[in-house]
């Protein structure tokens, strides 16, 4: 007996959940994000029809990757920035991607629980999301969850990570600011940073610039400075720059506003905006037809020890990674 054909989503049941996702309503927001994390086809398949019938109204919003080492204020500083924007009469979306629980798969750390005082803003929305593992801590379907909310009318979005693996890369690969936010250090701690974070980086900023740690988080900020100043501009003319904050007490958070702001003018007017957007929905395009193509890979029937027996040759090296590579392929191939 072959297995049901599954279901196309209603049309008014999409168009009824798009109405009132252009009107703002926060609960069809929220519960169209929860159908297209699901892992239920039904669910992800209604969702993606929404989304669909909603992406033309997407791209219009300020996209701002925020991403740090552990213990450096992330959720803090993500707060303090978006009460000062809701002040400005801004609607803020904030997808902060939590890690996993290695038992439900949920997020773990829950951080409207974080952010109380912004969460409670109408101007506001926030969504914590767990990584699920995929590129290094960011979500798998942020990119889609933040088209979503550009389509609901937020004017920025800040994309908050864990900051371990490679979720600098996965966050600097769908934003148009990356924010990298770091501790007071002094001396060989500064060593500390990875060369990649600060290639990547359109701006540091030294938090936690408060109480006995403000003049040292000011030296770090003029060290960093120093290290940015070999760095070539970007192709718009962009110079990444070092600032420091306190988010604890909403110091420096309108100037490092003021760098997004001056960053995304150069990006417009040099049409760097247009270009890396087209560039970044191109990479994610085949971002999933690879992750896509690796599952289909191993989900064929037989490929699963057929696998296990080229891996085990390989480990104890009675064959070449190479050849055991072209035998998978090959057998993966001639099942099609």
């Amino acid at each position: 007996m072959s297995a049901p054909s599954p279901q196309k989503p209603k049309a008014d049941e999409v168009e009824a959940a798009v109405r009132a996702i252009r009107a703002g309503d926060r609960r069809a927001i929220a519960r169209t994000i929860t159908r297209i994390e699901s892992t239920r086809d039904a669910d992800r398949d209604l969702g993606q029809a929404i989304l669909d019938a909603l992406v033309a109204d997407s791209g219009r919003a300020i996209r701002v990757g925020i991403t740090g080492p552990p213990g450096v204020g992330k959720s803090t500083f993500v707060e303090a920035l978006g009460l000062m924007l809701v002040e400005q009469g801004k609607r803020v979306a904030v997808l902060a991607v939590d890690p996993s629980s290695p038992v439900t798969g949920g997020s773990i750390l829950g951080d409207k629980t974080r952010m109380e005082r912004l969460a409670v803003r109408p101007e506001a929305f926030i969504r914590p999301s767990p990584s699920g593992g995929s590129l290094g801590g960011v979500a798998h379907r942020t990119r889609e969850v933040m088209l979503l909310c550009e389509a609901a009318g937020f004017d920025v979005v800040l994309i908050e990570t864990v900051g371990i693996g490679q979720s600098e890369v996965a966050v600097a690969s769908m934003v148009d600011f990356f924010l990298v936010l770091l501790l007071p250090a002094g001396g060989d701690e500064l060593q500390g940073i990875k060369k990649g974070v600060v290639e990547l980086a359109d701006a540091l900023v030294v938090n936690k610039a408060d109480g006995p740690t403000a003049a040292i988080a000011d030296r770090t900020r003029q060290d960093y400075a120093g290290a940015l100043s070999l760095l070539r501009p970007g192709s718009f003319g962009w110079q990444p720059r070092a600032l420091v904050a306190s988010a604890l007490e909403s110091r420096g958070i309108a100037e490092v506003w003021a760098a997004i702001l001056e960053h995304r003018a150069l990006l417009e007017r040099s049409g760097q905006l247009l270009a890396r957007r087209r560039e970044q929905a191109r990479a994610w395009l085949w971002k999933l037809v690879d992750e896509g193509l690796a599952r289909a890979f191993r989900e064929r029937p037989g490929m699963a020890e057929a696998i296990a027996r080229e891996e085990a040759a390989v480990a104890d090296q009675s064959r070449t990674p190479t050849a055991a590579a072209r035998a998978l392929l090959v057998r993966f191939f001639e099942g099609a």
